[in-house]
């Protein structure tokens, strides 16, 4: 087989994996929600509520119905790309609770993915560079700190110590209350004020991004950092890495030019998935700095028991998560043709 048809067929098998994980993910959502304890007719009308009450609404919500005739309803909501509509939020459509909260969780994603990524790199690579010497222990020790720590305990400490004690930081907010939020397309205020040209307001985003955003970016370098450590160590030992230096080239320009890039190449892998993850599974940054996002609403609905507000975030990020899963594949596939064989 050929490098085209093999790159072709690699591809087509993985496109044909996203309905079926789709899917599946789908159904699991469901069937958890309904197996989870707790009624949404008593979050929205009370427990005190009179049962004849409660039947009338749970009769016009459908949740009388058989579970397999919910489900098929589900599923063809579905396929009509119609996540529903909240049975908590006075009929708030769920795509517009999506366009609303979401642009609040991908600029805290992208700004906790480029700290982690720029402080996760550098620690590796010094690390890397200067084996079995302090620099090497102390990033090993910072890889392990860091993976380990538990976020929402930094979370409160950072917010305590940064916004409470020292006044540093604003909490709670992506922009101050007395002020004009950025306008535009996106959302993202960091990006629309740079649009606008309004240097002012960018400031004052990146401002009230830092402290969650530099929080989870450094927690999250500690991955990257082991990655980059271990497969640069590797590299450094190639053969051509030996021919370089015989050559009389420097070992910085070895270690940036020659040794770092392929280092860098299962951090791809890596990166696509943390990112996904981030979008999909922010639920403990957002609701631990009490940021706007859609996790944070997730978590509200979870609460209060709003099937279709769950159902609708949940699928939504999961098909971000398998379309970046897809992607990543994809790219490795291209890189690295051993994949595709």
């Amino acid at each position: 087989m050929s490098r085209s048809k093999s790159l072709q067929y690699y591809i087509l098998v993985r496109l044909m994996l996203v309905p079926l994980m789709l899917l599946t993910i789908t159904t699991v959502v469901f069937l958890l929600l309904r197996a989870t304890p707790g009624d949404p007719v008593d979050a929205v009308l009370g427990v005190r509520a009179p049962e004849s009450v409660k039947q009338e609404y749970r009769q016009r919500l459908g949740l009388l119905d058989p579970l397999w005739l919910q489900y098929v309803r589900y599923l063809g909501s579905l396929l009509r790309l119609d996540l529903g509509t909240s049975i908590t939020s006075q009929g708030e459509v769920v795509w517009d609770t999506i366009k609303q909260y979401f642009p609040a969780t991908v600029e805290l994603a992208v700004f906790s993915m480029a700290t982690a990524l720029i402080v996760g790199i550098t620690v590796g690579a010094i690390s890397a560079s200067r084996p079995n010497s302090w620099l090497d222990v102390g990033g090993r020790l910072f890889g392990i700190i860091t993976y380990a720590l538990p976020l929402f305990w930094v979370g409160m400490l950072v917010q305590l110590v940064f916004s409470v004690q020292l006044g540093w930081f604003p909490l709670g907010s992506r922009f101050p209350a007395s002020a004009a939020t950025p306008v535009g397309f996106t959302g993202l205020y960091t990006v629309d004020s740079l649009v606008n040209g309004d240097l002012g307001s960018f400031f004052t985003a990146l401002y009230y991004l830092c402290l969650p955003s530099l929080t989870l970016g450094v927690l999250l370098s500690g991955i990257f950092e082991r990655i980059v450590r271990v497969n640069l160590k590797q590299t450094l030992r190639a053969d051509y890495v030996e021919a370089a230096r015989a050559r009389g080239i420097s070992e910085r320009q070895i270690l940036i030019a020659h040794a770092l890039k392929n280092a860098l190449i299962p951090v791809v892998t890596i990166l696509g998935l943390t990112f996904a993850s981030l979008l999909g599974g922010a639920v403990l940054t957002e609701v631990t700095f009490s940021w706007p996002g859609l996790a944070n609403r997730l978590y509200e609905a979870i609460s209060l028991r709003d099937y279709p507000t769950v159902q609708g975030i949940l699928v939504f990020f999961a098909t971000i998560v398998v379309l970046a899963s897809i992607a990543i594949d994809i790219l490795n596939a291209y890189i690295d043709p051993r994949i595709r064989y």
